[in-house]
């Protein structure tokens, strides 16, 4: 449902639609295969307005972050201010809402966006945040994600440990690749071997073991992104 319109929402589509260089949208649009249109407005001065504009936002509350956030992405127009929504739902001051409460909001974001370029950020950003404030629940929640029908719930609880580096927790890491290891779905093979890949760069020799031991399971896509930047043997 469309939430109701705030300032901050009318504020976002007021200064994204300045910047836009309208040319490239549709060369956006083409590129990202996205039903829904582009302003043309790329990354950096996105960004820089995102910056400008959040700077100095605070909630009394996460209801009233939340709002906010989901003004934005409920009603939005272009994809841009989508990726807006994605960006104030990270500011630095709404680091005390990152519980589980916010996690019916993402994934109504997760769901709708459906799309790599939406998703993979919540999932490696956003989610993360939340498994680091509540561990031990929030793993129950992405385990029942990775059992999910929508995929893209699936992808999200493969990937939320991108950022964990040494403290990625690899028995809750399998068990979200589990259920997806036969998958024929590109986007969960390609998930598989990105996050496989992410924690080679902290221990090569167990991504190689993993891969050795599910080789007959793993899809050579997911093989070859996992072992991407290590080899198949030391």
């Amino acid at each position: 449902m469309p939430a109701p319109e705030t300032s901050i929402a009318r504020s976002v589509r007021a200064a994204l639609a300045e910047v836009a260089d309208p040319a490239r949208a549709p060369g956006m649009q083409t590129y990202m295969k996205s039903a829904m249109p582009y302003l043309g407005v790329s990354a950096v001065p996105l960004r820089q307005v995102c910056k400008a504009l959040f700077k100095d936002t605070c909630w009394p509350d996460g209801d009233a972050w939340q709002h906010d956030v989901l003004a934005i992405w409920r009603d939005a127009a272009f994809r841009e201010e989508r990726y807006a929504a994605i960006e104030l739902a990270g500011v630095k001051s709404a680091g005390s809402f990152q519980t589980l409460a916010a996690l019916p909001m993402y994934e109504e974001m997760i769901v709708t966006g459906a799309w790599w370029d939406s998703v993979d950020v919540i999932a490696g950003q956003r989610l993360w945040v939340i498994l680091v404030n509540e561990g031990p629940a929030m793993k129950r929640a992405m385990l029942s994600w990775s059992t999910d029908a929508d995929m893209w719930k699936r992808r999200s609880a493969i990937l939320c440990q991108l950022k964990a580096k040494s403290d990625t927790d690899l028995d809750f890491l399998y068990a979200c690749i589990e259920p997806s290891l036969d998958s024929k779905e590109f986007f969960l093979r390609k998930a598989i071997g990105w996050a496989l890949r992410q924690y080679a760069w902290t221990d090569p020799v167990e991504v190689r073991r993993y891969v050795a031991a599910n080789a007959d399971r793993l899809s050579g896509l997911s093989k070859r992104e996992a072992l991407k930047n290590v080899g198949a043997a030391a």
